[in-house]
């Protein structure tokens, strides 16, 4: 079970709002994405991969408005009001190379991560398809810390990214009772997300720490 990070993930109220936040914060203007016919949703994207993180990229997303309204909960949560108010870290996502024995081995440990569904996106070079890990309520286990799971296709998303300016440096869990991620994190055999304890963090937190043109910014989810 060979399973490595894959992208974080920023939800905004709108793309737009997504754009200005990541300008504000990160001081890059975010590249292109695309919409997810699956989902209702869009997105934009830039490559973040260093050393410790190859094949890594950052994914800010939000409700496609002129999408059709999809008949099942959005993945990520997104339909939360809370979760759409600010730009913000939200979650994370792990790729794997067989995704239904991945969940096999989370289900095990006791965790919904959800049956893994087919999506698509159209871009300039191709369909990029993927099959993803989305419980049927759309929540996010253990505060977003619990990653969902993605096996990509032939193609991945930083297959045509371009260097954005934007490295990733670190990627932690806060959490009071850390032990059921730490065997969860274990079993998935993903090593590149470190756990640590918190007594204060009400709900897991994950902080990401990444080299940026503003210097080093710091980023944590709402816990």
């Amino acid at each position: 079970m060979n399973t490595r990070l894959d992208h974080l993930v920023v939800a905004a109220r709108t793309l737009d709002d997504g754009v200005a936040w990541c300008e504000a914060v990160l001081g890059i203007t975010p590249g292109p994405g695309g919409r997810h016919p699956l989902m209702g949703t869009h997105n934009r994207l830039f490559g973040i991969a260093s050393v410790a993180f190859p094949q890594t990229y950052f994914e800010i997303i939000a409700i496609d408005p002129h999408a059709r309204t999809p008949a099942r909960a959005r993945w990520f949560g997104l339909d939360a009001a809370p979760v759409q108010a600010v730009p913000c870290l939200l979650h994370f996502v792990a790729r794997t190379a067989d995704i239904r024995a991945a969940c096999a081995v989370l289900a095990a440990l006791g965790e919904d991560c959800g049956i893994p569904s087919a999506a698509s996106r159209a871009t300039p070079q191709g369909e990029l398809q993927w099959q993803i890990s989305v419980r049927e309520d759309g929540r996010l286990p253990h505060g977003g810390a619990l990653p969902t799971l993605i096996e990509w296709g032939v193609s991945h998303p930083t297959d045509d990214l371009p260097a954005s300016g934007v490295t990733l440096a670190a990627l932690s869990v806060q959490a009071a009772e850390p032990g059921l991620l730490s065997a969860a994190y274990a079993a998935l055999s993903l090593s590149d997300v470190t756990v640590q304890q918190d007594a204060g963090a009400l709900v897991p937190r994950l902080c990401a720490s990444l080299n940026t043109p503003r210097g080093r910014v710091v980023l944590q989810s709402a816990g």
